[in-house]
This record gives structure tokens, C-alpha cells and sequence, in this order.
């Protein structure tokens, strides 16, 4: 068997790359709004609260399809739901590049919220399918720190496009991107089992190290399953922290360039440049949360020691966030967001749990139950953020709330997620194999 893995292809790192290039372009459309938000509220007569709730309208529509989202991945299979999400929501985003009202462009940010809610339920359900269990932590890992790379990479020159050439082509340019990726996502993405390019041995070598390369798409879902993923306490416990998790992340998405630039008196230019350096820092420290779950892994501990060490590491970390309300320096305040964002990198690892503990029939919608709950932070975060600042004029009180909610989410995987497991679960039951078999064993006692 070593000897075919020494023959074996290696076609789940192409996979891995059109993930990575998939949630980078995810993220730079996301942003758009908020790197052209400094100009773009004054062209359509936005005040704060106003521009809170189109900054948060992604996520209403992002959020409220995550469990069908889910749903379709496991009915219909990650390649085409996917696909059809990059082309279409990249088509609504360069739309945007053309609106002239406050309702049209939160039409809009619903619309691409809708378009792009598939896409890290078909990641996580992707990388569970592509790759053994002593890979999953640093596939994920890259995976998931393309939001950063593609941030860091790109928010420059997004804030040089809105510098020289206005707010509309920063959203024209970004959704093309997104267009183009859409055309090579079709001509190399499938799964496993159905590549073209993969051997034997690569499926052998994946399937043997726990990888789950024969699901099969078009499950058969009961709607009375979700019970069963909405109670589960392991579940619980990570759904809390990607609430957490995300509250930070939509801080840096919608309010952190206008931060820079009205609380702190910086150019366009400057804020896209110094805006660039955190989200550099969460790349690296994404990286960093997976090798270091991988290595803890070959080294002998237990998958939730594994697991769940970078998380609690990286919420503690971020919540150092608030200390950049003691400071006037920006070179203090960029570190200081930048340790911060380095921490949520390596948090980022819940997303790898998914697939170590949803039942493997539910991949997809688990993903999304998971997705929903830890992106309702989209909705509240940019609002809260809103009235906060429309209140008090500062965004002091708007770092506190995050440090507050961080720790939570570390509280919650310390003592709700507790040791990590798959849920077995049988298609045709309403029961987890797991409580059948205790109810099973009482009735022999």
C-alpha cells in the first residue's frame, strides 16, 4: 500500500488551490462596500445607521440561506451549486458598480449574500471529501486564510482603483475577477470519485487516512434531522464560537477602513495600505493555527487537543483588540489590529470541525446550520457598530463589544464543545446511531 501512496496523484492540491482562489474572490466582493464606503455614503447620502444596514444586508440574505444552501450542496453536489454561486454573485457585484439610491444597493448586497451562501459549506464539505484527517487541519487552514490573502493582496488596490478612477469600478473590476474564476472552476472541479486525473491510489491514500471521497451527492435529507444538528452539544458549542468568531471578522469587513480614515484621520491611500497589514497578519496567522493542529495531531494528541488548542489560543488572543482604545499612535494601532487579526487566523480552524464531527451525509447542510448561526455576527455587528458610533461619536465602545463577545467564544469551546466525535446518524432513523445504541443498551440492563 506505501509504495502505491508513493505513485499516488496529488489532484486534491489543484482542488485545494480553486478553493483557495474561490474564498479569496469570495472575500474581496464582500469588502468591496466597505473599502468604497468613505466615498461611496456621501454620493447616496448615507448616514451611519444607513450605511450600517446596507453594510449588514449581505449578511439578512447570506445568513437566512445558509440551511437551504446546505441543503442543495448534499442534494446537488458542491460543483455545480458552487460554480452557479461564483458566476452569479460576481455578476450582481459588478451591478453595483452602477447604483445611484440606498435601495438599489441594498437590494443588491441582499443579492450577493444569496448567491454567495454555498460557498464555505461546499469548503468544508470539499476539503472532508478531499483530504485524510492528517491533512484536513492545514488544508483548511489555507483554505480559509485566502479571505486574508485575497484582503491583504487586494484592498490596496481596490483603494487605488477608488482613488484614481471612482467607487464604481471598484466594484466592476472585483466582480470580473470572480467571472473569470467561475469559467476554470467548471473545467477542473469534481469529486473524487468522478476525476478524471485522480488514481487509485490517491483515492485509496484519502478514504484510508479518514477522508470521505464516496459520498455521494443527492442525499436523501429529512428536515427532521436539523433537530438533531441543532442539539447536539459539541454543535452548540462551535456554533457560539463562529458567532464569535465572525463579529470580529465583520468589524474589519465594514467599519475597519472607515475607522481608519474618520477616526483616525487617514488618506484613502494610507487606510488601504495600513488596512492590508492585519488582514497579512490573519493570512499568517491562519497558516499557523492549521500546521500547528496538524502537528499536534502526527504527534500523538487527541483530535481535540489537536483541534481545539489554535482556537482557544486565537480568541483569547483577539480580544487584545480593545487595547487600541488606549493608544493615538497608528503604528500602535495597526500592531495592535494586527496581533488581534493574526489571532482570529488561527481561530479560523473551527471551520475544520465541521467536517470532523457533522453527521457525513450532512456535510452540507451541517455547514450551514454552522455557517447561519456564526453569520447572524454579519447582521448585528455592522449595526451595533452604527449605533454605537451614531451615539457616542467614537468607536471605542465598538471595540469593547468585540474584545466581550471573542472571550465568549473562547468560553464556549473551554467548556460547552467538549471532546471532539463524529455524529453517526442514519438516513432512515430520526436518532444519532450514538443515542440508539445507549437506548439500546438500557433495555438490555
Amino acid at each position: 500500500m506505501n509504495n502505491s501512496y508513493a505513485r499516488k496523484t496529488n489532484v486534491r492540491y489543484m482542488i485545494l488551490s480553486m478553493l483557495f482562489a474561490a474564498t479569496a474572490i469570495n472575500y474581496i466582493d464582500r469588502a468591496a462596500l466597505g473599502v468604497a464606503a468613505p466615498v461611496m455614503k456621501d454620493d447616496l447620502y448615507l448616514d451611519a445607521v444607513s450605511l450600517g444596514l446596507v453594510l449588514s444586508a449581505f449578511s439578512w440574505a447570506y445568513t437566512f440561506m445558509q440551511i437551504p444552501g446546505g441543503w442543495l450542496l448534499d442534494r446537488f453536489g458542491a460543483r455545480k451549486v458552487y460554480g452557479i454561486g461564483i458566476l452569479l454573485w460576481s455578476v450582481f457585484t459588478v451591478l453595483h458598480g452602477f447604483v445611484g439610491s440606498f435601495i438599489l444597493l441594498f437590494l443588491l448586497r441582499l443579492a450577493v449574500g444569496f448567491t454567495e451562501s454555498p460557498a464555505f459549506p461546499a469548503n468544508s464539505r470539499m476539503a472532508t471529501m478531499w483530504f485524510p484527517q492528517k491533512e484536513r487541519g492545514s488544508a483548511t487552514a489555507i483554505y480559509n486564510s485566502a479571505q486574508y490573502f485575497g484582503l491583504a493582496l487586494f484592498t490596496p488596490l481596490l483603494t487605488w482603483i477608488l482613488h484614481s478612477f471612482g467607487w464604481h469600478h471598484v466594484f466592476i473590476w472585483a466582480g470580473l475577477a470572480g467571472v473569470i474564476l467561475s469559467v476554470f472552476w467548471f473545467g477542473f472541479v469534481r469529486n473524487p470519485k468522478d476525476h478524471p486525473r485522480v488514481n487509485k491510489a490517491e483515492l485509496e491514500y484519502i478514504q484510508d487516512g479518514g477522508g470521505l471521497a464516496d459520498i455521494e451527492d443527492k442525499q436523501k435529507i429529512k428536515w427532521a434531522h436539523v433537530r438533531i444538528l441543532l442539539t447536539n452539544r459539541q454543535l452548540i458549542g462551535i456554533y457560539i464560537g463562529q458567532f464569535a468568531l465572525n463579529t470580529i471578522v465583520w468589524f474589519f469587513l465594514t467599519w475597519f477602513p472607515t475607522y481608519l480614515v474618520e477616526a483616525k484621520g487617514l488618506s484613502i491611500i494610507k487606510a488601504g495600505f495600513f488596512a492590508s497589514i492585519p488582514y497579512l497578519s490573519a493570512f499568517i496567522g491562519g497558516l499557523v493555527g492549521g500546521y500547528l493542529s496538524d502537528f499536534l495531531l502526527r504527534k500523538g494528541k487527541s483530535l481535540s487537543v489537536a483541534r481545539k488548542t489554535p482556537i482557544i489560543i486565537g480568541f483569547i488572543l483577539a480580544s487584545s483588540i480593545v487595547l487600541a482604545n488606549y493608544t493615538d499612535s497608528i503604528t500602535l494601532i495597526i500592531g495592535i489590529m494586527s496581533i488581534s487579526f493574526f489571532a482570529k487566523g488561527m481561530a479560523g480552524l473551527t471551520w475544520s470541525l465541521v467536517g470532523e464531527i457533522a453527521p457525513k451525509q450532512m456535510l452540507g447542510l451541517s455547514g450551514g446550520i454552522f455557517n447561519c448561526i456564526g453569520n447572524m455576527a454579519g447582521i448585528i455587528t455592522p449595526i451595533v457598530i452604527g449605533y454605537i458610533l451614531q451615539k457616542t461619536q467614537s468607536f471605542n465602545g465598538a471595540l469593547i463589544f468585540i474584545c466581550i463577545i471573542v472571550l465568549i467564544g473562547a468560553l464556549s469551546y473551554i467548556f460547552i464543545v467538549g471532546n471532539i466525535r463524529r455524529i453517526e446518524i442514519d438516513l432512515e432513523e430520526e436518532l444519532p446511531l450514538s443515542i440508539k445504541d445507549e437506548k439500546d443498551t438500557k433495555r438490555e440492563m
